[in-house]
């Protein structure tokens, strides 16, 4: 599996049609409804935001699409492909149409939503998918430095810290290295 480090957008206009694309790393469905608010207010002239988006839950793929007012399957189908086929997860991507009074038939709006979809996603920073785990640790205020040295070197991320009579910190650690960080801090987790 892959997901998206870096966004990506593309445009492109098909009898004058303009469709443009955007492409981001969103972990959750308010993460991806956030991004779509987002872009429909940057485009707040467009006739359709269609759009597509995976997401890995504990329960396994959530797969989401939406055609936006347009034929059914002529829009967040194509999109949606456009992510299976790269086995992206936990990414969205929303694809704005400015209507050029032409219409481009079933297969060209297939083929415009489909196209701009796969730019805005050549334009991203493309990366291996890496399962995360939250946990939370108390530790003394003397450990924290080491802590959090400890974490990036695990490819981790500090996500909180509540300071107390001890200091509990949230981090999100790659799956693969939760042993090792037991190890150092089994009493404290």
């Amino acid at each position: 599996m892959l997901t998206i480090e870096k966004p990506g957008s593309a445009e492109q206009t098909i009898n004058k049609s303009r469709f443009y694309a955007s492409a981001a790393h969103c972990e959750t469905e308010r993460e991806v409804g956030l991004f779509l608010r987002q872009l429909a207010v940057s485009h707040q002239n467009a006739h359709h935001l269609a759009y597509a988006f995976r997401i890995k839950t504990a329960d396994g793929i959530i797969p989401r699409f939406s055609d936006a007012g347009e034929p059914s399957g002529t829009a967040g189908k194509p999109i949606i492909q456009m992510l299976e086929a790269r086995d992206l997860i936990h990414v969205a991507v929303g694809v704005i149409r400015y209507y050029g009074g032409v219409n481009l038939g079933t297969g060209g709006l297939a083929r415009a939503y489909g196209g701009t979809a796969k730019m805005a996603l050549d334009a991203a920073k493309i990366i291996p998918f890496v399962e995360m785990h939250a946990l939370s640790v108390s530790v003394h205020y003397n450990q924290v430095d080491a802590l959090t040295r400890l974490v990036a070197q695990l490819k981790g991320k500090v996500i909180d810290k509540q300071f107390d009579q001890a200091v509990i910190v949230k981090v999100s650690l790659p799956v693969s290295e939760i042993p090792a960080f037991k190890h150092q801090y089994a009493q404290s987790i």
